[in-house]
């Protein structure tokens, strides 16, 4: 747990020391969102933003790549997509369009679905990854849908086909759920999908902890695609946060308590009590401990004067 909190602050831009601090302070069982706030009211920044205020000589490398010379754009990238706020979309193109088609028909038009939800929230990088077979003419056991938006989305460089070819009349297919793994790993993005991938988190740690974390699965209703609002469960970040490469920390609002002035809770209540602002938040049976021995302590103050010669 440790080190994949770690792991979690460093990709953030956090330093290893000041992580390592708060989890001391803290303990290993807080939450993210706690040790993120514990790092801002630290004065912790990340290294993105410090090399930001202070420029040096040293020139930033993307993850992955060697050189520090500037390539072509990979994979039809755009320049906004870096200055972005938002995660890299890495959808498998198979999954959605069967799941869109019931699991009988590979429906094309539920890839464009996700592709135009993801769209409209202002995500520049989406790449949708498709096996090559998928171009040839449907057949009765693959049934096809509306094939020509693969065409279309190929043409914007949005669709990426998996190579795959024939030898003596049968079919070679690359393995395309490692390709959509492996470049969304790469570009620090999310994978959409349905599927767990638990081959590949067999095969490589640092995969394994990229896919529990940067999984985002989905349901289609009507026609209309709709990823869960928390998709790493109700104590998980929100899908805005999920989406983004900076969290936005909600404020933190307090629950009334459902008792009002009859808690007997006193200051373990976790609940907000309005009339307690300037009281001592004590509960009942503290207050009455609290009764009971000052009149035994006067007591035995006046026994003691008496016994005094």
């Amino acid at each position: 747990v440790h080190q994949s909190k770690l792991d979690f602050f460093c990709k953030l831009g956090y330093g290893k020391q000041d992580i390592c601090k708060v989890l001391e302070n803290l303990g290993q069982e807080a939450l993210e969102d706690d040790v993120l706030k514990e790092l801002i009211r630290m004065g912790s920044k990340p290294q993105a933003l410090e090399s930001q205020a202070q420029p040096s000589q040293l020139k930033l490398v993307a993850r992955g790549s060697c050189s520090t010379t500037p390539g072509l754009k990979w994979l039809g990238e755009d320049e906004s997509g870096a200055s972005s706020s938002l995660r890299p979309i890495v959808i498998d193109g198979s999954n959605v369009a069967m799941s869109h088609g019931n699991k009988e028909v590979f429906s094309c038009w539920g890839i464009q679905l996700a592709v135009d939800w993801f769209r409209e929230r202002g995500h520049t990088y989406i790449k949708v990854f498709v096996p090559l077979w998928r171009k040839e003419p449907p057949r009765q056991d693959s049934p096809i849908a509306d094939q020509h938006i693969l065409e279309e989305l190929e043409k914007q460089s949005i669709l990426v086909y998996t190579p795959s070819r024939k030898v003596k009349g049968k079919r070679v297919v690359c393995y395309d759920d490692r390709y959509i793994v492996k470049v969304a790993y790469e570009k620090d993005g999310v994978i959409v999908s349905n599927d767990h991938y638990r081959d590949l988190q067999n095969e490589n740690p640092e995969w394994k902890w990229f896919i529990e974390h940067r999984l985002l699965m989905y349901s289609f209703v009507s026609n209309r695609f709709m990823p869960p609002d928390d998709p790493l469960g109700r104590h998980g970040p929100t899908l805005s946060n999920f989406l983004s490469k900076k969290p936005v920390l909600p404020e933190k609002k307090w629950q009334p308590c459902p008792y009002g002035k009859k808690c007997t809770y006193g200051n373990k209540c976790k609940f907000y009590h309005p009339e307690r602002l300037h009281q001592a938040q004590l509960s009942v049976a503290d207050e009455l401990r609290a009764k009971t021995k000052v009149p035994l302590a006067l007591g035995k103050e006046e026994e003691r004067c008496q016994c005094s010669p």
